[in-house]
């Protein structure tokens, strides 16, 4: 017999959807939110010749930059105040997560705190944004002015609106993203990085249209580009709703006459905890110091300094070194995260809290073992998916010199945040047919009585 939920998701319809009044205003929302970031992208800082910089920029285009500027919605080409985009913010989720590990306060605050304790992990994250905000904004600005005929009247001025300038619109998108996530629908810092990849998609795929026409990339290497995009996807949607079902029993207990409990129920254990976080925090990493990096390689360097454009040039995208490094960041954030996420001690404590264990697995120590052993082995697999799809279409793509958005890390987190975006629009209409039932429920028992 279907459950509950079930029966109502097969029951929703357009017309439940014409109801559910409050998530139309939080869809509404979102979509206000997005065209406000998307305007963002466009308006350039003060002070740059924008022809100069997109000049300048066509040189970078295919690396390091290029890819930044693929997670920025094209606002590193424009320079927009939206240039650093939600990467310093990212940056420092990761600091505090990793020290929420490694560090007893912060760790006592994570595990023991509660609501409360979260929330000042929030705040400290928000004070290192800004810390990182204002160090990566004052490097662009000194390496802007560092590059002649990129500035039209370089000085003191100059830099501090550029950091100004850039900070505010990193904060600003940390707090929009922040209000999508509780006004609006979906996760708000992963829609503002999906919509900055879909606003570059058209481009990239116009592109490789023309590179086919001139006879810069092959007919056969754009249909096994486009054959690798569409089984890429599908690997995705596959791997994503994959999950290890765990069996879960609560013993029969008996109250007054009655008898209650002899339940079954399932542990859901996904392939992939991590979800989409981990190419997204790997790319940060890798963008943070390679940012820095070809800024300051553009400025006269003094001899000991001399060996920097050569570490550059190695981190540029479809590089062996660059892929390495991305594959191991890749491996180790989903890790990491998963450890973060699901705690099989809690777990196994929640159950036996509740009466429940698993079949020829004893409450308690054994059981947290298990859910780990278990959880290990998932998260191999679902590491090994992530870092496959994210670098073998990188490999082929950078093999024939195409663009990459069509790549596998922008698809993984346009694929996952739409998926992730559509459940939870699936969530508030149940919400809303739910609460529908009981009104239904309570005024049919009222009428009776």
């Amino acid at each position: 017999m279907a459950s509950a939920a079930e029966q109502l998701a097969a029951n929703m319809n357009f017309g439940a959807f014409a109801k559910a009044t409050e998530l139309h205003k939080r869809i509404g929302f979102t979509i206000m939110a997005m065209v406000v970031y998307r305007l963002g992208t466009y308006i350039p800082i003060p002070g740059i010749d924008i022809n100069a910089f997109s000049n300048a920029f066509q040189g970078q285009s295919q690396g390091i930059l290029g890819m930044f500027n693929m997670f920025s919605g094209g606002a590193v080409e424009r320079m927009a105040i939206f240039a650093l985009n939600v990467g310093p913010y990212i940056s420092a989720s990761i600091i505090v997560q990793l020290l929420g590990t490694v560090y007893p306060p912060w760790e006592k605050l994570r595990k023991e705190g509660g609501e409360a304790g979260r929330k000042t992990l929030n705040q400290y994250t928000r004070y290192l944004t800004v810390l990182l905000a204002l160090l990566q904004s004052f490097g662009i600005a000194v390496g802007l002015q560092n590059s002649p005929g990129l500035v039209n009247n370089p000085g003191v001025f100059f830099l501090v609106s550029t950091v100004v300038t850039l900070t505010g619109g990193t904060l600003f998108l940390m707090w929009l993203g922040e209000q999508i996530t509780s006004r609006g629908v979906g996760n708000g810092v992963s829609l503002i990085i999906f919509a900055g990849i879909v606003a570059v998609l058209p481009r990239g795929i116009f592109q490789m249209f023309s590179m086919t026409q001139t006879g810069a990339l092959p007919g056969v290497a754009l249909f096994l580009i486009a054959a690798l995009a569409i089984a890429v996807v599908l690997v995705i949607v596959f791997m994503e709703r994959s999950q290890r079902r765990l069996l879960v029993q609560y013993p029969k207990r008996q109250q007054g006459n009655r008898m209650f409990g002899g339940d079954t129920s399932f542990l859901p254990l996904k392939i992939n905890t991590a979800g989409v976080i981990p190419p997204i925090f790997a790319s940060s990493l890798l963008l943070l110091p390679a940012t820095a990096m070809s800024f300051l390689a553009s400025a006269d360097l003094p001899a000991y300094l001399q060996w920097m454009p050569g570490v550059v040039g190695e981190l540029q995208h479809g590089r062996p070194a660059f892929m390495v490094l991305y594959g191991a960041l890749i491996v180790f954030f989903c890790f990491f995260y998963t450890s973060v996420v699901f705690n099989p001690e809690d777990t196994a404590e929640n159950l036996r809290k509740y009466g429940g264990f698993l079949p020829g697995i004893r409450p308690g120590k054994r059981t947290a073992e298990y859910l780990d052993f278990v959880l290990t082995r998932l998260t191999v697999i679902g590491a090994a998916y992530i870092t496959v799809v994210c670098l073998l279409p990188e490999a082929l793509i950078a093999f024939y010199n195409a663009p990459f958005y069509l790549g596998g890390t922008s698809l993984l987190i346009v694929v996952s945040v739409t998926m992730d975006t559509v459940t939870q629009i699936q969530s508030h209409l149940l919400a809303h047919q739910y609460e529908g039932l009981i009104k239904k429920s309570k005024l049919r028992g009222g009428r009776g009585r």
